[in-house]
């Protein structure tokens, strides 16, 4: 069955740096886009970034355009998010999923805090 492990984050002061990354299992994962959401405290969940199957795509936020880079290793079924500069407003569980359309299963997260 599919399985996502989401990992990486942790609390970090505004300006600093986080690499997120996500181990996939019980699919291709190279078959796949693949997709960061986030959810802060409160607010619903929202996409972040979204890769194409071969990394050749990818897309962001607007939020998080020139700051978050979204990257994949097909032969390790990891999906990699590395995050820069980061402000406050980046705090919430990162989620992975599968992209345009994401699986039922969502993994635990990983919690991100940016925070003096």
């Amino acid at each position: 069955q599919v399985q996502l492990v989401e990992s990486g984050g942790g609390l970090v002061q505004p300006g600093g740096s986080l690499r997120l990354a996500c181990v996939a299992s019980g699919f291709t994962f190279s078959g796949i886009g693949m997709q960061w959401y986030r959810q802060a405290p409160g607010k619903e969940r929202e996409s972040v970034a979204e890769i194409s199957t071969t990394g050749g795509t990818v897309n962001y936020a607007d939020s998080v355009k020139g700051r978050f880079t979204i990257s994949r290793d097909n032969g390790k079924s990891t999906l990699y998010l590395q995050m820069n500069s980061l402000k406050p407003e980046d705090t919430g569980v990162y989620y992975c999923n599968a992209f345009p359309i994401a699986f039922n299963y969502w993994g635990q997260g990983t919690q991100v805090t940016v925070s003096s």
